[in-house]
């Protein structure tokens, strides 16, 4: 089912180079804002086609993180105080994309008080006066499992909250760093229940890191038992030699065994596939399953 140490990308991993003019206007647009975006920072191999269609990541909090785990080219340093205008500048950029689906993020920052909750539920409120009509996903860090944290951003009613789990209990601990396996499951798991059921919950994992494909298999069904209403799996690719070393390509048919096994357990939206991030096309998955379901963003 997998292709081992393989050193050059298989057929079915294309990158997309697309340098068109909307992919510029995006880029001069972040820079006059002062903004950030994952996909940059993490070096997401879809950014060209994304910005081309006018879609973005907005990563708050700036671009240094206060931890390092092995997977994610994100940097690890003291990072600087929060931007007050931020949350305003986040709104008025999307706002200017006219887009009708907004994904912030944010980098983890443990040296802060409230770990970066309220920055998240001030940019949701902002995004959501000038959108109203817009859907808004969150994809947070865990605020290490603190309930007062988590409500924080649930309160300000983000359409859907995204923690990623990232990979298997396993091979959590020497990847994750900070994070713990059992604590995303019981963010994620809350964050269903403190928002009564009104927000939706995803999560991602990565397949390539080691484990085995009975190992995403417990990974599914530790999810969908978090109640967790979305799903993704995407290939892990190291975004350099330092980073943790490539176990495996995933052929695309595994990927669909997955997506398969996902939805007839039950979960609302599975995307999964070689070049699924987390974030990518999330607007665009959440309409197609969820309107079928008549669930109105």
């Amino acid at each position: 089912m997998a292709d081992k140490n393989q050193k050059r990308l298989p057929e079915w991993i294309r990158v997309k180079v697309n340098r068109g003019g909307n992919r510029s206007e995006i880029n001069e647009d972040l820079r006059s804002r002062h903004l950030n975006t994952v996909c940059e920072e993490a070096k997401c191999p879809n950014l060209a086609e994304c910005w081309h269609e006018r879609t973005a990541t907005f990563m708050l909090l700036g671009v240094d993180c206060t931890r390092a785990c092995r997977f994610c080219a994100i940097g690890y340093n003291k990072p600087k105080p929060p931007d007050p205008q931020e949350p305003q500048n986040v709104a008025e950029s999307a706002a200017k994309m006219e887009l009708d689906y907004v994904v912030i993020t944010s980098v983890a920052r443990d040296d802060l008080e409230d770990e970066g909750s309220d920055q998240f539920a001030k940019t949701i409120r902002a995004v959501r006066e000038k959108l109203p009509n817009a859907g808004i996903e969150v994809l947070t860090p865990d605020f290490n499992g603190k309930e007062n944290l988590i409500r924080m951003t649930l309160d300000a009613m983000p359409t859907v909250f995204n923690h990623n789990l990232e990979t298997c209990e396993r091979l959590s601990p020497p990847i994750r760093g900070r994070a713990k396996y059992r604590r995303s499951l019981e963010v994620l798991e809350n964050a269903k229940l403190w928002s009564d059921g009104k927000v939706l919950t995803k999560s991602g994992i990565m397949v390539g890191l080691g484990e085995t494909d009975d190992e995403v298999i417990d990974c599914i069904n530790d999810l969908y038992e978090a109640k967790v209403d979305i799903l993704t799996i995407g290939q892990y690719l190291p975004p350099s030699r330092k980073h943790w070393k490539l176990d495996r390509y995933v052929r695309p048919e595994q990927f669909e065994e997955w997506k398969e096994y996902a939805e007839k357990l039950g979960f609302k939206a599975v995307a999964s596939g070689p070049m699924v991030r987390s974030s990518y096309k999330a607007g665009q998955l959440i309409k197609a399953k969820l309107e079928e379901q008549q669930v109105k963003l």
